[in-house]
């Protein structure tokens, strides 16, 4: 079964430069794209019950209902979904929104590039590197 990736994105634009990116490098697994940070954290404590659980999160800063750093928040706090990587893929260059991502647990802090062409190389990069190098833990959380 494909690993899956949940893009949490409440910019239009943003998520089909995203998924356009993935599908320019090659990345064939499916996204899923969650608009808000209410329907992510819905998406991810079960009320998708039948849903796979994502081997990637892409988190947006800033983002309606609940933000994202509550999300990473409430991720990081929930045994069934603590280990999964979380990168926050935000415009944001202020100190404190890479400060506070890392003290909640993100895996990594990429700002979204202007030029598409150096978009689609960190998503490849990160296609690679997440979904394919990168071993994590199966059957959950060791004790």
């Amino acid at each position: 079964m494909s690993k899956v990736i949940l893009l949490v994105e409440d910019n239009a634009s943003d998520e089909k430069l995203t998924v356009l990116a993935f599908k320019k490098c090659g990345v064939a697994n499916e996204v899923i794209v969650m608009r808000d940070g209410a329907d992510a954290l819905a998406y991810l404590f079960g009320l998708g019950a039948n849903a796979p659980q994502p081997a990637l999160i892409l988190l947006d800063l800033k983002l309606p209902k609940v933000d994202g750093l509550e999300v990473l928040r409430k991720i990081r706090s929930n045994d069934t979904t603590k280990l999964i990587p979380v990168i926050i893929l935000s415009a944001s260059r202020e100190e404190e929104d890479i400060a506070n991502s890392y003290a909640l647990g993100a895996n990594a802090y990429v700002r979204k590039p202007v030029e598409f062409s150096e978009f689609v190389e960190a998503t490849r990069a990160m296609g690679l590197f997440w979904l394919l190098l990168n071993e994590t833990p199966s059957g959950g959380v060791a004790s």
